[in-house]
């Protein structure tokens, strides 16, 4: 029974030697052509074709040492503007090209020869091989090259930036505007607005000295000012309100309240001496105060 099961026809055993036979020639066949490719001229310049494209994508630290292109040609090229194909004619490595392209994405401009010598891997031989034959446009030259030998104006915006005037020269604190104020030194935009406002407040001034009560005032600037014939607004104390009196600089909220319980008690004030007894008005408070009012 068992020898009938593994017993194979005549026909059967001649196929199964054929297919055999086949195999081991195949196989053969295999090995003697894959002997003969490590040698062909076909499958070199494949090898070379292959370590090109990796040469390409391989990062610079590994390629470095590689030389330039061997037939290398020198021709006048702008780095700024030259394409893919020049800057391999004249012997780049193609990552050295790719930098030059980033480079110039970014907004980088080569202005002078020097720029090119900081290309990555460029050695010093290679750059002064190039040296001669870069040409910079004069569209990427600094605007300072074009002014050699020309003499600059400027005019001066006098509205902006007022020329300053020198002592004895002086300034009329009523009646100069801000562009007047700021000719003296020391005093810009915004101290000549704080001068024109504190003097409204005040109702002019009697003094250039009061400028020191303007706050952090430059002491250095007062000497340029004078006050001729002052004409000062005055404020009758014995008809404004609480809120009206306190207002003017000179009048503090305690001051306007003793003025408002005299005139209650003992009618209107015939002067300012009236209120010298009242501990808020001191001798200098009242001497400030005189030019200021009227009954």
């Amino acid at each position: 029974m068992l020898s009938d099961f593994f017993y194979i026809r005549k026909s059967d055993r001649r196929a199964i030697l054929f297919i055999l036979c086949v195999i081991v020639v195949a196989f053969m066949v295999i090995l003697f052509t894959d002997s003969r490719m490590d040698t062909t001229p076909e499958y070199a310049a494949d090898s070379t074709l292959y370590s090109q494209r990796s040469t390409l994508h391989a990062p610079p630290s590994t390629i470095y040492a590689q030389p330039s292109t061997l037939n290398a040609q020198r021709f006048p090229f702008d780095p700024n503007t030259a394409d893919s194909t020049q800057l391999l004619r004249l012997g780049l490595r193609p990552w050295q090209v790719r930098n030059i392209y980033k480079y110039r994405a970014r907004g980088g401009v080569y202005r002078k020869k020097e720029d090119f010598a900081r290309l990555y891997g460029l050695t010093v031989k290679e750059y002064r091989e190039l040296e001669p034959y870069i040409r910079i446009s004069s569209d990427y030259t600094t605007p300072a090259a074009s002014l050699v030998g020309e003499e600059e104006h400027y005019e001066r915006d006098t509205l902006k930036y007022p020329i300053k005037v020198e002592v004895p020269s002086s300034i009329n604190l009523n009646t100069a505007d801000t562009l007047q104020l700021r000719k003296v030194p020391g005093v810009g935009e915004a101290f000549a607005r704080r001068i024109i406002s504190y003097g409204q407040r005040l109702g002019g001034y009697v003094s250039p000295e009061q400028l020191r009560e303007i706050e952090d005032f430059p002491a250095d600037a007062i000497p340029y000012f004078v006050v001729n014939r002052p004409n000062i607004r005055k404020i009758n104390v014995n008809q404004l309100t609480l809120n009206q009196l306190q207002r003017h600089p000179y009048i503090s909220f305690y001051q306007a309240k003793a003025i408002m319980e005299y005139r209650r008690l003992r009618g209107p004030l015939q002067s300012l001496d009236d209120l010298k007894l009242h501990r808020d008005f001191p001798p200098e408070a009242i001497n400030r105060l005189k030019p200021y009012v009227e009954f």
